[in-house]
């Protein structure tokens, strides 16, 4: 071997070792189990867009978003099969207050949507105007629906009497109000006010009735974590909410790119109508009066206390809900950080 080949071999072997000194001292990533609350709909840009940027692998993560099946991202996170969800923040406290002895109860970390997105929907034929004209009629909802179960929260704010409940599948609910079969609905208002359009219902020839604007100032969804997660690994939920707080102000500046990195994770994505439905979801559930005022990802203990108190009656909870069980802020991002809603 003459002295310039010796050179050449000694080089590459330095370069492979170097890259192979490297690979070994590159710290691992967390993996991180995060579930959905339904399917990679608009919503769900918020949780899948921070991936696609790389700002989850940024901060030594390696986060799974998965759509839900079957059990919901409560159920999930309390079995153990995951480290975080999404998940209304109602049905986590009935489940605090009904599972007392349960070995892993999550715990709401972020508020994510500072309203309720639920809402009562009519067709304008039916002669509906406002909530009192709700007293008497045929209201439809699957029976897990949040609208449905907090409803008595609803009829009490707006002296609303007794209503007639019929249960369906999701798929049905607005089939049956545009056939006829109901005067009314309760879903939240990006997802049933779209199936309406879908179904060929203009916008304009639908009564909404947003429980937000209609006295109810329940919190709707947030993320919750495993206590486990909180346990052991504090510096990377410290580091998810971080990275979602970054791709969270780019979804909300930017939807069409958020759905865009929806529509890679799930090739089924109907980019029109998701970005339709991010948008609706950030104008009535997110960029809220209510997350103005209290900051984005937060929320006001006096508000929380009287949550838990019309929740606990609402649901019929076997034991009162412990307002200070189910939520931990300590893990919040910096102020900056959470400066995500545009200027106004």
């Amino acid at each position: 071997m003459n002295k310039r080949s010796f050179l050449q071999t000694a080089i590459a072997v330095a370069a492979l070792t170097a890259s192979a000194w490297s690979i070994a001292a590159a710290p691992a990533l967390t993996p991180l189990k995060f579930q959905l609350d339904w399917r990679f709909e608009g919503p769900a840009a918020f949780f899948v867009h921070p991936g696609a940027k790389g700002y989850y692998k940024e901060r030594g993560l390696d986060v799974t978003v998965e759509a839900a099946s079957g059990a919901g991202a409560i159920q999930r996170v309390a079995s153990g099969t995951h480290d975080l969800g999404f998940a209304d923040l109602a049905a986590l406290m009935e489940f605090h207050a009904n599972n007392p002895d349960a070995p892993i109860k999550p715990v709401a970390v972020m508020v994510i949507y500072n309203t309720t997105p639920a809402s009562v929907m009519a067709l304008k034929k039916s002669g509906i105007k406002t909530a009192a004209d709700l007293t008497g009629k045929k209201l439809g909802a699957p029976v897990f629906d949040a609208g449905r179960r907090t409803f008595p929260i609803f009829a009490q704010a707006n002296n609303v009497g007794e209503v007639q409940w019929t249960t369906m599948d999701p798929p049905l609910r607005e089939t049956m109000l545009v056939r006829g079969d109901l005067d009314a609905v309760t879903g939240y208002t990006f997802t049933s006010l779209l199936n309406l359009e879908a179904r060929g219902v203009k916008r304009e020839d639908i009564v909404v009735l947003p429980y937000a604007t209609h006295g109810v100032k329940l919190y709707g969804n947030v993320i919750i974590a495993s206590p486990k997660l909180i346990a052991e690994k504090p510096e990377a939920l410290k580091a998810f909410l971080e990275a979602f707080a970054k791709g969270a102000k780019e979804a909300i500046a930017q939807p069409a790119a958020a759905i865009a990195s929806l529509k890679a994770k799930d090739g089924l994505v109907n980019t029109e109508v998701e970005i339709k439905r991010l948008q609706l979801t950030i104008e009535t559930a997110i960029d809220t009066p209510g997350a103005r005022e209290e900051g984005f990802g937060q929320l006001r203990l006096p508000r929380l206390q009287l949550m838990a108190e019309q929740v606990a009656k609402a649901y019929g909870t076997k034991n009162p809900v412990p307002a200070n069980a189910v939520w931990n802020g300590s893990f919040l991002p910096s102020a900056q950080a959470l400066d995500v809603l545009p200027k106004k």
